[in-house]
């Protein structure tokens, strides 16, 4: 987010606004303008962070709505999800999945699994470390990224935030049923939304991403659902190769 956010990169899409009401201004506040930097909007990201630290075994799921736009200017939707299954440190189970492709990512601490239904192929890497690190090298060595990376990085010292340029309050509006604190950023061409569930829990609920270097300005918006109190079991972390599938290499991405 602050980095790339919230980039959706193995699902390759974004954007549409469904189940938020309308939205209410601070009482007695004009709709400011995005210009300063209101430190307690920062204050807001980093109290979240502090927060999703603090998550040691949940699910959370995301719908994402994007917009392609075309040569003409013409604007396409495309819808697609995340499910994932997380126990911190270092565990993983992620379902992505659109009209167009699903595929799954399994990570237990020492082996990553990427696989293909459709196409019965799998992958895997040996690997250990934190849901950090498994981000990190899927990102920097293999060009893939992780569903809601940044939500893994919130509250760590890879959290940056010296590269807002402004930030602001711009009221609460409900998300589903919930109240929310709504803020709003701008970082070099980016402008992005995020949606904050009043209360101690203090969980992104929406993402809505705006590109300013594109003068059709195409958006992305993310519906966040949380569910705290799983019952997974840890053999969903586990990868067993189906019968008839078959094994891939995945290759480095080249350094131009």
């Amino acid at each position: 987010m602050v980095r790339k956010i919230l980039v959706l990169g193995l699902l390759a899409m974004s954007l549409a606004v469904p189940g938020a009401h309308a939205q209410t201004p601070p009482a007695g506040a004009a709709q400011p303008a995005a210009k300063a930097v209101d430190p307690a909007a920062i204050q807001a990201l980093k109290d979240m962070g502090t927060y999703l630290m603090t998550l040691k075994r949940f699910e959370v799921s995301v719908e994402v709505t994007g917009e392609d736009v075309l040569a003409d200017g013409q604007k396409l939707q495309h819808t697609a999800t995340a499910d994932m299954d997380v126990e911190r440190p270092n565990k993983v189970r992620i379902v992505m999945k659109s009209a167009r492709n699903e595929r799954e990512l399994f990570y237990d601490g020492k082996k990553v699994f990427l696989y293909t239904p459709a196409k019965k192929v799998y992958g895997m890497l040996e690997m250990d470390g934190t849901i950090g690190d498994l981000i990190d090298q899927m990102e920097g060595k293999y060009g893939m990224q992780i569903p809601l990376d940044d939500l893994f990085r919130f509250g760590t010292p890879a959290a940056q935030f010296d590269r807002i340029e402004s930030a602001m309050n711009a009221g609460q509006d409900f998300v589903d049923d919930d109240l929310c604190d709504h803020y709003a950023f701008r970082s070099g061409k980016i402008d992005w939304q995020i949606w904050i569930e009043t209360g101690s829990k203090p969980l992104p609920r929406k993402i809505a991403i705006t590109n300013r270097a594109d003068e059709a300005r195409p958006q992305s918006v993310h519906m966040i659902d949380w569910n705290l109190k799983p019952t997974f079991k840890d053999a969903v972390f586990k990868f067993a190769p189906p019968k008839g599938s078959t094994k891939i290499e995945i290759v480095p991405v080249k350094i131009k």
